[in-house]
């Protein structure tokens, strides 16, 4: 595109409307302004300039506030519905997912599950959100902070009268009212507000905290560093937080760690308020709820594998770390922390039998199901046997068509389907057996199972946490807090004295707290001669106000 020479002899970029140097109007609407728009100071910006082709649109899309307002709006909303239902990793029981929201919330499940959103924040078309707002936050910022740079690195110390006279605080003082060390004098009143201050031909730039304009774009590094920090978190080995359930005595491989590392709960342990000696203290909440909890904690081994795994091979185990497991208290190695964040006390691990005949009440052998792993057939000796042929671990009743069902694969109300086989009996008998459960579904068994006996066990909750990415994400707070910090307690303030034949013109602009600019005008000039710049702006409110009455009068 073609570049716009200006009659100072600077030459700006196409689409300039202030000469980026000595300020002079560059197009009809600016020389016809009343007050100038400074805001980026007139300063060409790519996004107002090209517009031909697909990167130009692309470019000026994502270049728009508005877009990035929506892109954020849009985000929050999504992030907000991923909270209606619990998440794909939070469902209970580890049910299929396609299964599990169709079943407990019928319609509304399933449209939350063909959207996506049981696993929202894992989603494609989530991160494309996130990573969206990092493309709009870096395209504006380039969009204005590269003009605006150089703007103010190029502005010249003589400013164009024209642009004088359309600042928002603007002055003139003839010269036969001025004081000779006027010039002294405000120069050294300057210096002392800690203004940089530069001279050329009479004419005075005094300048301070221009640092204060790059904050919005400081805010902007920090968001983009911590939406890194958070789509880092998506990436295998950068960010764990994964919960399983360890039953004492088991030993089960640590999350995220390729089989590396192993972790073993050889003890639960449960400890209770005790009803008299807390008595004073916890006696409403004992009232209340029984047994209150003191302490929970699994003892744990943490156990490293040693040499190659080959298939069919066993690996050795060398003992890393013998510890106990508490609330607020975890377990830590390596980059990872264990931590104990619930319990589920006398889960049920194996329920005994015996066969007895009905009317004799003789008992024909004893067997015991492991509620884990059930074996198909429990050989009784002398022609006894028993065959499961169904089980159902959380049994939660009958279909219509008269078919047992399971609410979940753990053993929380465990029935069996099972056929009988005696010597009277050697095409067996079918009987369905469950807690106070004791049925004969094809009529009435010359032999019955009795309940024996029961075995259980305590499980733990672990969370196994693991955050590589919280370094960038404290870097990326802090640099966004820096830039907060920068634009909102210094402002950008700018005071021109421009000396001719006819007098002085004083002018002053700010980004932010015009009172206080005005205030400090006025303490500066105070003495000097020098009249105090005027505020145009309320002057042009206060002439409309008043042309406004007028014609209220001139009608009534």
């Amino acid at each position: 595109m073609k570049e716009i020479k200006c009659v100072c002899g600077h030459v700006n970029p196409n689409g300039t409307v202030l000469c980026e140097s000595c300020g002079r109007a560059l197009t009809e609407e600016a020389k016809n302004e009343k007050l100038h728009d400074m805001r980026y100071e007139g300063s060409a910006r790519r996004s107002q300039t090209y517009s031909k082709s697909i990167i130009d649109k692309i470019w000026n899309f994502f270049s728009s506030v508005k877009v990035g307002v929506w892109l954020i709006v849009l985000t929050l909303v999504a992030s907000a519905l991923g909270t209606v239902l619990p998440q794909e990793e939070y469902i209970p029981g580890g049910r299929p997912p396609e299964e599990f929201y169709g079943d407990v919330y019928g319609f509304l499940g399933d449209l939350y599950y063909t959207l996506g959103f049981h696993d929202l924040y894992s989603s494609w078309w989530y991160l494309l959100l996130v990573a969206s707002i990092g493309v709009s936050l870096v395209i504006c910022s380039l969009d204005r902070v590269i003009p605006l740079h150089r703007a103010l690195k190029n502005q010249r110390v003589d400013r164009h009268e024209g642009f004088l006279k359309r600042q928002r605080f603007y002055g003139k003082t003839e010269a036969s009212s001025l004081e000779p060390t006027a010039m002294d004098d405000v120069k050294k009143r300057l210096s002392d507000k800690k203004y940089k201050i530069r001279e050329k031909d009479g004419s005075i730039l005094a300048e301070k905290n221009r640092f204060s304009r790059w904050g919005p774009y400081v805010n902007h590094i920090g968001l983009i560093i911590f939406l890194i920090g958070g789509m880092l978190r998506f990436v295998p080995g950068m960010y764990l937080n994964e919960t399983i359930w360890i039953r004492e005595g088991e030993t089960r491989a640590v999350p995220g760690t390729d089989n590396e590392y192993f972790i073993k709960n050889e003890n639960f342990i449960m400890e209770t308020y005790d009803k008299e000696k807390d008595k004073e203290v916890f006696s409403e909440a004992i009232e209340k709820n029984g047994d209150v909890a003191k302490n929970f904690q699994t003892d744990v081994v943490l156990y490293k594998e040693s040499g190659e795994r080959l298939p069919g091979q066993e690996v050795e185990r060398s003992e890393e770390k013998k510890e106990s497991i508490r609330v607020n208290h975890p377990l830590k190695f390596g980059n990872y922390a264990v931590y104990q964040t619930s319990y589920k006390l006398d889960e049920l691990t194996s329920m005994s039998f015996t066969l007895d005949k009905k009317d004799t009440g003789d008992q024909h052998g004893a067997f015991t199901v492991n509620l884990m792993d059930p074996e198909e057939e429990y050989d009784l000796d002398d022609g006894y046997k028993v065959k499961l042929k169904g089980y159902y671990p959380d049994f939660s009743g009958f279909d219509k068509k008269g078919e047992p069902q399971t609410a979940s694969p753990l053993p929380n109300n465990p029935a069996f389907l099972f056929e009988l086989f005696s010597p009277e009996k050697p095409d067996g008998e079918v009987a369905f057996i469950g807690i106070q459960k004791n049925l004969e579904p094809l009529g009435e068994n010359e032999y019955k199972l009795s309940f024996a006996g029961i075995d259980s066990r305590d499980i733990s909750a672990l969370t196994f946490s693991k955050d590589l990415t919280l370094w960038i994400l404290a870097v990326g707070g802090a640099i966004f807090m820096i830039g907060v910090i920068q634009g909102a307690y210094w402002h950008h303030r700018r005071i021109w004295l421009r000396k001719s034949e006819e007098g002085i013109i004083v002018a002053g602009h700010t980004n932010k707290n015009w009172h206080g600019l005005k205030h400090e005008i006025s303490h500066i000039l105070d003495g000097t001669g020098i009249k105090e710049p005027e505020d145009q702006q309320e002057s042009k409110e206060a002439r409309g106000k008043k042309d406004v009455d007028n014609n209220g009068r001139m009608e009534q």
